[in-house]
């Protein structure tokens, strides 16, 4: 069965799912978490879309233009050939700052002949509460919502704009062109202007791109990778989405689907600690910042999730009149996710700002004196909250536990936070701080281990295999040589494994028994089984799960072992940064557990 038929295009502010017959089928503006505009991913019937159709079509391919994130999807007809190029503006402004705004783009080129096509305008905004109406005016179509809120769009063409509304054919120009924005435009809108933008857009792109470490016999899936990442980070506050897509569900016609258009703290602080090692600093900095500013005061907490601005309230809302992806519901807004206590995210966030300390060096102190007293305070919260049940990485609604991923955390928390006391030079913290390391560590082995089952399970007392654990090689909780850590390893993909794929966990939970794979656990299995020396396995497992990415390239969240066909909400960020992690490993033997060896990643053709 084929994956998900998609291609991203974005810009920092919103981003549109984008089929291989380049149709837009999910998009929301101005911001990632606005209502949708056109959303017939969760409803084929209503939910709206955008299509630019070739009349007697003979071929249609679909790639990225190389290191960019623009989407060229090329038409050959009987009459002739044709592109259309797919983007979101973004760009250095000339007054600095990123230029990134509301809107998209579909830049339009004749290659031959004289080719035709019909476009299709079915706008059905505020989560498709209604059909969109449509105002003729001189220089564009105005869309309008008539159910739920007010909201306003106006699209910008050189063609017809009476047959784009009809969906007549039109014969193309040499150049055409459709800009579709929240915003009305203050000034004129032609093939100059978009051709501009798209150049602009496009040097954008491959500058970044040239900035980026990686892998030689990899740079076209690192970069793929990293401009999936980037495009989930948002400009306005430095927050990272861990998708941009809302109810993809877990399981065809089950009922695991949540919104994902928020940032995680744990899920964006390790796609930011990935940033930072592979050469992109200055996109840790609008997360560093964001971080910041949710922690203002010495007695502020951090939480699990936040909106995108900053918001700390983000009620879970069912959206009943959806029908759901392949009729997948609930569709859901909103997350309770964020009413939970998850006691990792202060290790992965101290993580993150380890590796942000020593890879960075800057000499700007009181940026440094501000992230050094967040540090101190996130060690104050892992000190009253280690000892404490949570619900865990994999967010279970249901009795907390003492979860042992999440005391694995506690001790990657404080086992970092000793060395950035180092670093700073505030040695006077090194003692009491490494005496709670080791004792959160002495608590894990000491309950965290079944010898039973000769694994760490999910939390003490249990008897489940949880991927999670594998992670301890990653952070160096134990050395791979370790029989402990070889056994978990092995009796983990004794039990999580099936047909090349890795389950979070094999219990069942308060939504059933899982029935698919976690992309991200598959290539924490790789990780984990060539550290302890089962490199054979591990790349069996990668080149299988290489093959499940879509025709661009691009993973969701989970994989039907069945039929490998990917589903969840799409892309993943958290897949992708494991992706980068996992080339990383098994080309370069790269230490993730050591960000001071970050500099000599160059040397070794990083």
């Amino acid at each position: 069965m084929k994956s998900y038929d998609y291609g991203i295009v974005g810009n920092c502010t919103s981003a549109a799912l984008i089929t291989s017959q380049c149709s837009i089928e999910w998009l929301c503006l101005p911001f990632f978490d606005s209502p949708s505009l056109f959303a017939k991913v969760l409803d084929s019937k209503k939910g709206g879309f955008f299509t630019i159709e070739a009349v007697d079509v003979t071929e249609v391919k679909q790639a990225y233009i190389t290191h960019t994130a623009i989407l060229k999807t090329t038409f050959t007809t009987k009459q002739g050939a044709f592109e259309v190029n797919d983007y979101m503006p973004r760009f250095m402004a000339v007054r600095g700052g990123y230029y990134c705004p509301s809107e998209l783009h579909r830049k339009i080129r004749v290659i031959s002949g004289n080719p035709r096509i019909v476009v299709t305008l079915n706008a059905s905004p505020n989560y498709a509460l209604g059909p969109a109406t449509y105002a003729l005016k001189k220089d564009y179509i105005k869309i309008m919502s008539q159910a739920g809120e007010y909201n306003s769009f106006y699209l910008y063409s050189n063609l017809d704009a009476a047959k784009i509304l009809n969906s007549e054919e039109i014969e193309l120009d040499e150049y055409s062109y459709f800009l579709l924005s929240y915003h009305e435009k203050l000034e004129n809108i032609d093939n100059d202007k978009i051709f501009l933008e798209y150049e602009k857009t496009k040097s954008y792109w491959l500058d970044w791109v040239q900035r980026t470490n990686y892998p030689p016999n990899f740079k076209e899936q690192i970069s793929r990778s990293a401009i999936t990442l980037k495009l989930l980070m948002y400009q306005r506050t430095g927050a990272v989405i861990a998708a941009p897509t809302t109810s993809f569900p877990e399981i065809i016609g089950g009922n695991r689907n949540w919104d994902y258009r928020f940032c995680w703290v744990r899920d964006a602080a390790m796609i930011i600690d990935t940033y930072i090692r592979i050469g992109h600093i200055e996109s840790a900095n609008g997360f560093i910042d964001f971080i910041l500013n949710r922690m203002l005061l010495k007695h502020e907490d951090i939480r699990v999730m936040y909106g995108i601005n900053g918001e700390e309230e983000l009620t879970e809302i069912e959206l009943d009149h959806l029908a759901g992806y392949e009729d997948s519901k609930p569709v859901r807004i909103g997350n309770d996710a964020y009413r939970q206590k998850q006691n990792d995210l202060y290790g992965e966030l101290i993580e993150t700002i380890y590796t942000y300390f020593v890879v960075n060096r800057r000499d700007h102190y009181q940026v440094n004196e501000e992230i050094w007293t967040m540090t101190r305070s996130l060690v104050n919260r892992v000190r009253d909250i280690w000892q404490k049940p949570d619900s865990g990485i994999w967010e279970r609604r249901e009795a907390l536990q003492h979860y042992v991923h999440s005391k694995l955390m506690n001790w990657v928390a404080m086992d970092r936070a000793v060395k950035i006391a180092k670093y700073v030079n505030k040695t006077d913290h090194v003692e009491s701080w490494s005496k709670l390391a080791d004792e959160i560590k002495e608590d894990i082995l000491a309950n965290g281990w079944n010898e039973k089952l000769k694994s760490f399970t999910m939390y003490y007392g249990s008897e489940y295999y949880d991927a999670s654990n594998l992670l301890m090689l990653h952070y160096g909780f134990l050395d791979k040589t370790d029989p402990r850590m070889v056994s978990t390893v092995e009796k983990s993909y004794q039990h999580l494994v099936k047909q090349g794929f890795t389950f979070r966990y094999i219990a069942e939970d308060e939504f059933g028994l899982p029935e698919n794979a976690f992309i991200v656990c598959t290539f924490w299995m790789i990780n984990a089984l060539y550290l302890i020396g089962e490199e054979r396995k591990a790349r069996d497992m990668f080149e299988n799960m290489q093959r499940c990415s879509n025709h661009l390239g691009l993973y969701s969240e989970d994989v039907e072992i069945a039929t490998k066909r990917l589903i969840g909400n799409f892309p993943q960020g958290y897949s992708h940064l494991a992706y980068i992690q996992t080339i990383l490993l098994l080309e370069t033997d790269y230490d993730w557990s050591d960000a001071s060896k970050d500099y000599s990643m160059k040397k070794n053709n990083l």
